[in-house]
């Protein structure tokens, strides 16, 4: 079973950035991380395979990037130009498929003020 530890969240105002982190126990193929905001679906937001293809949500495309240390099995979510519809919980997901993540994270809240 993988084991996901992530790093990183919290209070910004709008217009300011953050970065995500998350580090697997160890290599998985797809790694990613999705959100959920307060009554509503969670949501992927990006994911990057081993091999370096990206997929990031039409939301948040221009604004945040994920990138990768296979060395390090880490993940990372470079949030920028934040806005308050960004405000969730952000989960660090892993799997064979980031469709399916057979792994989750425990969770970081991101809060972006007006």
């Amino acid at each position: 079973q993988v084991q996901l530890v992530e790093s990183g969240g919290g209070l910004v105002q709008a217009g300011g950035s953050l970065r995500l982190s998350c580090t697997a126990s160890r290599d998985i193929v797809s790694m990613g991380w999705y959100r959920q905001a307060p009554g509503k679906q969670r949501e992927l937001v990006a994911s990057i395979t081993s091999g370096g293809s990206t997929n990031i949500a039409d939301s948040v495309k221009g604004r945040f990037t994920i990138s990768r240390d296979n060395a390090k099995n880490t993940v990372y979510l470079q949030m920028s130009s934040l806005k308050p519809e960004d405000t969730a919980v952000y989960y660090c997901a892993a799997g064979l498929r980031i469709i399916i993540p057979s792994a989750w994270g425990q969770g970081t809240q991101v809060t972006v003020s007006s």
